[in-house]
């Protein structure tokens, strides 16, 4: 198990700036590629990004290219997802999750899967 906690989520308005922070438990946090994914309501849950093991390779949905950025510290076990220029469509509930396998975008791939924060932008 990989316990996995989101923070960082919260009510801002369009064109600002959120990170979003997930720390992992445990001392196996570097052998897992790390996603961020996100669900509006109604919605399915959709690939946001990507990183692998090592935070050398990075990948994003087109949607937030350019705007979001993740990047990971394995030292402190967390990975991070940087958001600027927040549009009212990235509102969603953003879930970290962990992968023991390849690097993928997809989300039936990851092992683990944290509980989620929320993420409300205002037009």
């Amino acid at each position: 198990q990989v316990p996995l906690v989101e923070s960082g989520g919260g009510l801002v308005q369009a064109g600002d700036s959120l990170r979003l922070s997930c720390a992992a438990s445990g001392r196996t946090f570097s052998r897992y590629v790390m996603g961020w994914f996100r669900q509006a309501p109604g919605k399915e849950r959709e690939f946001v990004a990507a990183i692998n093991r090592s935070g050398y390779s990075t990948d994003y949905a087109d949607s937030v290219k350019g705007r979001f950025t993740i990047s990971r510290d394995n030292a402190k076990n967390t990975v991070y997802l940087q958001m600027n220029s927040l549009k009212p469509e990235d509102t969603a509930v953003y879930y970290c999750a962990a992968g023991r396998g390849s690097y993928t975008v997809v989300a039936g791939s990851y092992d683990y899967w944290g509980q989620g924060t929320q993420v409300t932008v205002s037009s």
